[in-house]
């Protein structure tokens, strides 16, 4: 509808940005093909580590560590506006975990309580004249959105594999992590192995060799581990982009759309930043319209 921004895609940056927008008065809908964050979003494991991620610096680096700075507010506003505990935990200023389930169910919360639209559909295209702005937010499916006038960057589906354990709370301490593999633990005690990547489009099979490999990994950093049974295997789809360094975050020239996507393994590390950047963007150009 006119007046209403739209935002298609409801995970974790979809959301958090309709939430930053309704707290300043807009009327948000959020368009998402199935469950709200059922994606990369709910996939992740949670583990915030700019340094970690970015091994030099760059315009990505800096957007990651911005962004990490933001998030003991960003968490603290969330957590008090619904009451629900995100398990947000910072092991050094720069190193923590979220727990990215909790994290969605906060931000919807948020949302629904400020009065965020949310239709539950498949969108394949968008006008942007019947909205006052357009986010395009869906993660690896992004550029299959087809939007007048617009040439959405590409990206692509890079699939990564995670298993989960249940051990006693507090059995890990701090993430560890080298290279490729990780291991991080929840306050409730599930912890999470990960991770690897594969180019091979939207495949949703969990492959039992690539879990062994990973869990084979995970031992020798966290050896109580060799022993465990995973009880949860699981994929997500991270969004890649195919040109340029770093996501899609702003407006494209002369129009009201907006990107917000290709965040590719760092979504959740770099939630805060893309909403509060989007959202204080969309408001700018409206308040001088």
């Amino acid at each position: 509808m006119p007046g209403e921004v739209l935002i298609v895609g409801g995970g974790l940056i979809g959301s958090s940005i309709a939430w930053r927008l309704a707290q300043k008065g807009a009327r948000v809908i959020i368009s998402d093909a199935g469950t709200l964050g059922g994606e990369a979003s709910s996939a992740g494991a949670g583990m915030l580590s700019p340094n970690a991620e970015f091994d030099k610096s760059s315009a990505s680096r800096d957007l990651g560590l911005e962004s990490m700075r933001l998030y003991p507010s960003f968490v603290e506003e969330l957590q008090a506006e619904t009451g629900i505990d995100v398990d947000f935990r910072l092991f050094s200023p720069h190193d923590g975990i979220v727990d990215p389930g909790a994290l969605l169910r906060a931000l919807h919360c948020a949302c629904e309580s400020r009065n965020v639209r949310i239709i539950r559909e498949h969108v394949t295209s968008v006008e942007p004249r019947d909205h006052s702005a357009v986010v395009i937010a869906a993660g690896a499916w992004s550029e299959r959105v087809r939007v007048p006038n617009v040439t959405l960057p590409a990206v692509v589906p890079i699939k990564g594999h995670l298993i989960g354990f249940q051990l006693e709370p507090g059995a890990l301490g701090p993430t560890r992590r080298l290279g490729e593999t990780y291991v991080l633990q929840r306050s409730s005690g599930f912890l999470i192995a990960g991770s690897n990547e594969q180019d091979i489009g939207f495949d949703r099979t969990v492959d039992p060799a690539i879990c062994e490999d990973i869990h084979r990994r995970a031992a020798r950093l966290f050896p109580l581990l060799e022993n465990a049974t995973p009880v949860q295997r699981w994929i997500g789809f991270r969004p890649r982009p195919v040109e340029g360094d770093g996501p899609h975050i702003g407006r494209v020239a002369g129009s009201n759309v907006w990107l917000a996507y290709g965040h590719y393994r760092n979504g959740i590390l770099l939630t805060p930043v893309t909403a509060q950047r989007v959202a204080d963007e969309i408001q700018a150009t409206q308040a001088s319209a």
